[in-house]
């Protein structure tokens, strides 16, 4: 097996327990290998490290996936897939979760999530595209699932070499999934929907808004299939809107509204900043807001842009929210920190004119198990705010 050596000192990041090495970082390769296959990982004194994909194409050039001097072999992505479906099991409903989270899992590059009884994986890093057929086998024997799909129809693929691809492969998978979450029923696209389909990783935030929301007014904007308003809705609020700007996903919240009976809850299409000023500007009020948009910035270059559309759309959301009422804001920009992001409000409560108070400032699910060691595994914020004149 051939064996990347990294520089002197560092091997640091290594040993603490982080799960990437940049190219800048290895010294050199020795020995015959192919990108994206499996190599020993040393330091620039010879000791033995761990053992990880390498790529010399990507930025990320090794991605560690064992400390240990180990067999890489089926065997090997089967325990993988039996551990992280153990965890799961024990600290997730099984019927709806991310099942695999990637460098958390020890299987840099790939994520799996579960819908009922289908699985959807995408395949982000060479050395994960070239034991694919492991994996699958894998998820095959030890989920039981009735079909598996893949959605690697990601950018992030160039930057490995690779192409975007989707398509079954395995069993059998309708163009919609019918899922349970929180005992919300949803009708999950799993074929073209963003992403896999479905966003899992606030289902246990959605879960802790719904006791916000009895008996009050509730709009839910960037709602996406509608995950957040369903769930104000199912928690008997007095009416929810839920707006966003994709016609399609405002279809699929419609029908999940109706699949559910709750007629307390409708969509509308609108691009949310502008709605969120519309709604301003007429002195519309609400008891409960809700944004949960989608990425902001995907790079530390945007930041600075990226926190000015967070304060935009959450000055509107502090005006629109009732005196006690109560704002549910979030982020899922990974590039933007905790700190900047709890900065940002308290800079739209200045200029909003408001005070808030935290109830509670939480991250993503269990089934988005982070690594201490990697920042890069945290970036779901949701802030449970109360607001006052």
């Amino acid at each position: 097996m051939a064996k990347a050596i990294l520089r002197p000192t560092r091997e640091s990041r290594v040993r603490g327990g982080h799960p990437w090495v940049f190219a800048s970082d290895v010294d050199k390769v020795v020995g015959d290998y192919e990108p994206g296959d499996v190599v020993n990982v040393e330091s620039s004194k010879g000791t033995f490290l761990g053992k990880a994909f390498y790529n010399p194409k990507s930025q990320i050039a090794i991605r560690m996936i064992t400390y240990k001097d180990e067999v890489i072999d089926d065997a090997f992505f089967r325990r993988r897939v039996e551990t992280a479906w153990e965890y799961r099991k024990l600290f997730c409903d099984p019927m709806s979760c991310r099942l695999i989270y990637s460098e958390s899992d020890y299987l840099p590059g790939l994520i799996c999530d579960k819908f009922n009884d289908v699985l959807v994986i995408q395949s982000m890093s060479l050395g994960i595209e070239k034991w694919k057929d492991a994996i699958v086998k894998a998820l095959v024997e030890v989920v039981n699932p009735r079909g598996i799909y893949e959605r690697s129809d990601v950018p992030v693929r160039r930057l490995e070499g690779l192409e975007q691809v989707t398509g079954l492969l395995y069993g059998e998978v309708p163009d919609r999934v019918e899922m349970k979450e929180n005992g919300i029923t949803f009708m999950v696209d799993v074929k073209n929907g963003q992403k896999t389909g479905f966003f899992l990783d606030q289902k246990e935030n959605r879960r802790e808004v719904m006791r916000l929301c009895k008996d009050k007014t509730v709009l839910d904007c960037f709602t996406h299939n509608g995950s957040f308003a369903l769930h104000a809705g199912k928690a008997g609020a007095k009416s929810v809107l839920g707006v966003d700007i994709s016609e399609e996903a405002v279809e699929v919240a419609t029908e999940n509204a109706r699949i559910n009976g709750l007629d307390n809850v409708r969509f509308e299409t609108h691009n949310c900043f502008d709605h969120l000023r519309e709604l301003t500007d007429n002195k519309e009020k609400f008891d409960v807001v809700i944004l949960d948009p989608p990425a902001f910035t995907k790079t530390r270059a945007a930041v600075e842009s990226a926190l000015r559309g967070y304060k935009e759309i959450n000055l509107r959301g502090l005006r629109l929210t009732v005196n006690g009422g109560f704002l549910v804001t979030c982020s899922c920009s990974q590039h933007v920190s905790s700190e900047q992001f709890i900065n940002m409000i308290n800079t739209a409560a200045r200029d909003a004119k408001k005070r808030v108070r935290m109830v509670e400032f939480r991250t993503q699910g269990h089934d988005h198990p982070i690594l201490p060691a990697s920042n890069e595994t945290q970036y779901l914020k949701c802030a449970i705010l109360q607001v006052f004149d």
